[in-house]
């Protein structure tokens, strides 16, 4: 089985839960409530973006390896000084 890996960006939404796009797939998005379940999802819209491309005689488009660091936003305890 081959496999191919794409950059997931993972964002909340306005209304409420999350949504996820996959930036080198454009079109390729898909919304949940969780985290894990919006990376479930897009794992699937993943597949079948690519299926759908295949179906059209399309190229599978390949993402460049990035260097690029992780980052977040982390909500900490703010200390206090005795």
């Amino acid at each position: 089985m081959e496999t191919t890996r794409y950059t997931v960006k993972i964002q909340p939404a306005v209304e409420g839960g999350y949504w996820a796009e996959v930036p080198a797939l454009p079109g390729c998005f898909c919304q949940a409530d969780t985290v894990e379940a919006v990376t479930a999802y897009v794992r699937d819209a993943i597949e079948c973006h690519l299926a759908g491309l295949l179906l059209e005689g399309q190229a599978l488009p390949t993402e460049k390896p990035s260097r690029k660091a992780f980052a977040f936003s982390v909500t900490v305890r703010t200390p206090r000084l005795a």
